[in-house]
């Protein structure tokens, strides 16, 4: 006999609904598993898989089982899901445009808040005595990424930032020890993104990753691992907030290989006055 899901607590995310339905019917180890997730959400969202299992009392094999029966691709997916369903508080009375810069301010507290400084100068390190730099991210990372690959070239750097993700993969495998591979990526789980970063990796060169979650497959890959927040609930929906912590990062790696370069902004600074267009009339 199957035990009686509980009914849904006021608020509770679709996600979180489904699972508990789902309570029905999965199998004793599978339900382990759902139960673990239901019990708490917030934590799950920046667990391991191992983590998972371990919590569930069973193993990796299971989790994986047990979120496929649930409808996703696996642990990453499910978790992203339950990160991105998780409930946001709102004001009412407060206008749209107060709401997104206040959620904006207290991501990037988040984020600053969780970086490790020492991560940071070790990527400032590996970017100063890399013989090539190249930069691969897809989806909505890789904007800043190329915002990030003009940024570095100001400072005389030969910087490498293909937009295709084949192409990603084919610089990525060039790659050696001596090298830095640098990548951002909210999920720490895209798998073409992974796939580059494996290629850079077997090569010997440094792997430093930008990315949201402490704990997922890039985060074991990277060398250097620059975790911008700990997930919570109040920004998770969006992850343009996640976003802007990343490009505060990387703007601070070129704020910081400027200022430990020999190129004189004063050079720089022609290139752009040479670009404007001199009004005649």
């Amino acid at each position: 006999m199957h035990p009686i899901a509980p009914a849904p607590a006021p608020g509770m995310s679709l996600v979180l609904t489904r699972l508990r339905a789902s309570l029905l019917v999965l199998g004793p180890s599978e339900r382990r598993v759902a139960e673990a997730i239901l019990a708490a959400p917030a934590a799950v969202i920046d667990w391991s898989t191992a983590e998972l299992a371990q919590a569930a009392g069973t193993s990796t094999a299971t989790v994986s089982r047990a979120c496929q029966s649930l409808g996703f691709r696996g642990f990453q997916h499910l978790r992203l899901e339950v990160a991105r369903s998780a409930p946001v508080a709102e004001s009412p009375h407060q206008h749209a445009l107060d709401q997104i810069f206040t959620d904006a301010a207290d991501a990037i507290r988040l984020g600053r808040a969780s970086l490790d400084l020492l991560a940071v100068e070790a990527a400032v390190t590996a970017l100063l005595t890399a013989r090539r730099l190249v930069l691969v991210g897809s989806g909505f990372s890789a904007p800043p990424l190329q915002d990030a690959a003009m940024r570095f070239a100001t400072v005389g750097r030969s910087v490498e930032a293909p937009s295709d993700v084949l192409a990603q993969q084919f610089v990525a495998s060039s790659l050696s020890s001596g090298d830095v591979c640098l990548t951002v990526s909210y999920s720490g789980a895209n798998a073409h993104t992974l796939q580059a970063c494996r290629a850079a990796k077997e090569g010997g060169a440094t792997i430093i990753a930008v990315t949201s979650f402490g704990r997922s497959p890039l985060t074991q890959i990277a060398d250097i691992a620059l975790v911008t927040s700990p997930l919570s609930r109040a920004h998770v929906i969006d992850p343009y907030l996640s976003r802007l912590s990343h490009q505060l990062v990387l703007h601070t790696l070129h704020a910081e290989l400027f200022a430990r370069s020999d190129t004189h902004s004063i050079t720089m600074r022609n290139v752009v006055v040479d670009a404007l267009e001199e009004d005649e009339h």
